[in-house]
């Protein structure tokens, strides 16, 4: 990859993370309102909103200083990927009107997406 590119890259990358930062930081800001995301099969459902809160931040430093990228995409992606199928994907499907649908829909779009940057982020991480 030539310098040119590796910037480019890199101002992604920093973007990237600052995003995930935000959602991270997010969780423990409104832990109490994300805890009604976490599937009803999953007990004690503020635990997780405050973990994945920490995961978050740990996977937006890791990107920020480019220590353990690869692990922390992967480890990011699956999680992304477990949000759409378990909670996404069942409210996709248990919407009763069409704004609840465009907004879940919406939120299953951007976790895939932000997915799929965390798994180009660890296919090029160390």
């Amino acid at each position: 990859m030539n310098t040119s590119s590796s910037s480019i890259y890199r101002v992604g990358v920093v973007l990237y993370a600052l995003v995930i930062g935000f959602f991270g930081i997010n969780h423990f800001l409104n832990g109490t309102g994300f805890q009604n995301t976490v599937p009803s099969f999953i007990p004690g459902g503020i635990f997780w909103v405050y973990l994945t809160g920490a995961a978050l931040i740990a996977a937006a430093i890791s990107f920020l200083i480019g220590k353990l990228t690869r692990l922390a995409g992967l480890f990011l992606a699956v999680f992304l990927i477990i949000v759409v199928l378990t909670v996404h994907v069942p409210a996709l499907m248990h919407t009763p009107g069409n704004p609840t649908v465009s907004i879940a829909l919406t939120n299953l779009v951007k976790d895939t997406g932000l997915a799929a940057a965390a798994l180009m982020i660890a296919g090029k991480g160390n």
